[in-house]
């Protein structure tokens, strides 16, 4: 069933106890993404930022429970963005091919322009801690992603093969990491979960194509 946008209840205005959290988050993150960039990851103290942001280190860790988080702000909607590239990709493409235009548009990310942001994409290129930590917050919609390609492949939700392509099309990015060229590198990193992908499905299929639609 669906409502008509017209008719539907506008959101609950936000209440001031939720705006000033919000606000006290927000300039908890600003204040680490300005010593960050200042200083580097490394030379900032978790102290210093909550001085910065005029807050107790108690109330910095009910925000942000672990320093990485200072740097990413998580989305709730990540996963299901990635599960939908996956059921909802053009007819005719295919699963590892609906990932790769995925990653290349929700996890290559460029500066355009814009000096500061491309300070940020250096500051987590080059701080190993950010960069895993960034990673394992993707490796976390492994599971979920392998199910979505059984159900999109018509193999058992359990096939070794269906988390394995999972895992490795959400490690694949990482391969931009340092490369003159992110785009090519992960492409070419997709190319070979392609080529390996359809020679596993074939074979479990006698030979045909592997299902790329519905």
């Amino acid at each position: 069933m669906t409502t008509d946008p017209a008719t539907e209840a506008p959101p609950t205005p936000m209440g001031r106890r939720e705006r000033k959290k919000a606000a006290t988050r927000q300039a908890i993150a600003d204040a680490a993404l300005r010593l960050f960039l200042e200083r580097g990851y490394d030379a900032v103290s978790v102290r210093e930022i909550a001085d910065a942001a005029d807050v107790s280190t108690t109330t910095l860790f009910k925000h942000f429970p672990v320093k990485e988080a200072l740097v990413f702000d998580e989305e709730s909607d990540h996963e299901a963005r990635l599960l939908a590239a996956v059921r909802e990709r053009p007819e005719g493409q295919s699963i590892p091919a609906a990932l790769r235009e995925h990653a290349l548009s929700a996890r290559l990310v460029t500066a355009a322009g814009d000096a500061r942001f491309a300070a940020f994409t250096d500051l987590v290129a080059d701080t190993p801690a950010l960069r895993d930590y960034a990673q394992n917050m993707w490796l976390r919609h492994t599971a979920a992603l392998a199910r979505a390609i059984a159900e999109e492949s018509d193999l058992a939700a359990d096939d070794p093969a269906c988390g394995a392509l999972a895992h490795f099309a959400l490690e694949a990015p990482r391969t931009a990491y340092g490369h003159e060229d992110p785009r090519l590198a992960i492409t070419r990193a997709f190319e070979l979960l392609e080529h390996g992908w359809n020679a596993l499905t074939q074979q479990a299929t006698g030979g045909e194509s592997a299902p790329t639609a519905r």
